[in-house]
């Protein structure tokens, strides 16, 4: 299938800081893509560079068979760019702010108000209503629109649901899901290892670089030890105590359980006789499925 975003080998850096360290990977057309992974991970930077908002120190980005740093003012007609923070004029409304950026692309909100129209209905009762005055939700929603209206054939979002609540999450990855049957490719970065089960691929990236490339689904059955949740009355000493028990290979905390990962078949009793002699009580051992995160956390040398 013919991609729509081909990075070979970005590397870019900030003085001694390497942001980059020669990430490559390809996105097809008309992809829902996730860039997976923490603050700091480098996600920032390489959407800068796809949007053409930073040159990079070596290696080549392509969106449509084009380069961004030579073509990057035909690119930037062909790209909706949605950074991290939202970037729109608080002091106009949303129809102005709507309206700015469909003259700024040379269009008209008319013109294209099929491909926004059922993201703009749901802000339309707040039209006249100054964009720094909505709730984050609504703020999402309006930047989401204002990135489409000249109708772009690659969306790329920058953490577009970090500061929001969990339905206006939800909300804005059904509307990404639409906007992808419609024949956008999507690219989107988020902090969120939950999102990465929304997107048909995925980049796992930390430190400046791509740790994986693959489904979810490939992803998470690559993870090939057997992994238990546990709790106890002492959480962070439950954590130490893992770490040090012999068949071990890898415990991290996963909300209020630790996740621990065993080179060999867990010995559950076993488990809890090495715990009640280490002073815990109120042991809860429970078997349980690898998701992203697991995943995320054997790639980067296990916890």
């Amino acid at each position: 299938m013919e991609n729509s975003i081909e990075i070979e080998n970005l590397r870019k850096s900030y003085g001694k800081i390497e942001a980059l360290k020669g990430a490559s990977f390809q996105v097809e057309k008309s992809a829902l893509f996730g860039l997976i992974g923490p603050d700091g991970a480098g996600k920032t930077t390489l959407i800068r560079i796809l949007t053409t908002l930073l040159i990079p120190d070596e290696g080549t980005a392509k969106i449509e068979g084009l380069n961004v740093v030579e073509n990057y003012a035909k690119l930037r007609k062909m790209t909706g760019y949605m950074p991290g923070r939202f970037s729109l004029y608080q002091d106009l409304s949303v129809l102005e702010n709507l309206q700015f950026f469909a003259t700024i692309f040379g269009t008209t909100i008319q013109e294209n108000y099929d491909l926004i129209r059922e993201i703009y209905v749901q802000i339309e009762p707040f039209k006249h209503r100054r964009a720094g005055q909505l709730s984050g939700g609504m703020k999402q929603k309006l930047a989401l629109c204002c990135a489409l209206v000249h109708e772009p054939k690659v969306l790329i979002l920058d953490e577009p649901t970090t500061g929001v609540d969990a339905v206006s999450r939800q909300e804005f990855w059904e509307m990404l899901g639409r906007l992808k049957d419609k024949g956008i490719t999507i690219l989107v970065s988020t902090p969120y290892m939950d999102e990465a089960n929304l997107c048909d691929r995925v980049a796992l990236i930390q430190d400046g670089k791509i740790l994986s490339v693959d489904s979810p689904e490939a992803i998470v059955g690559q993870f090939e030890y057997p992994l238990l949740k546990l709790r106890s009355d002492k959480m962070f000493q439950l954590l130490l105590d893992l770490r040090a028990f012999p068949a071990m290979h890898s415990a991290f905390p996963f909300g209020e359980f630790v996740h621990l990962s065993t080179n060999e078949a867990p010995d559950i009793p076993g488990i809890q006789n090495y715990l009640k002699n280490k002073g815990h009580q109120k042991v809860k051992i429970q078997v349980a499925a690898a998701n992203i995160e697991d995943c995320f956390m054997e790639l980067m040398g296990g916890g």
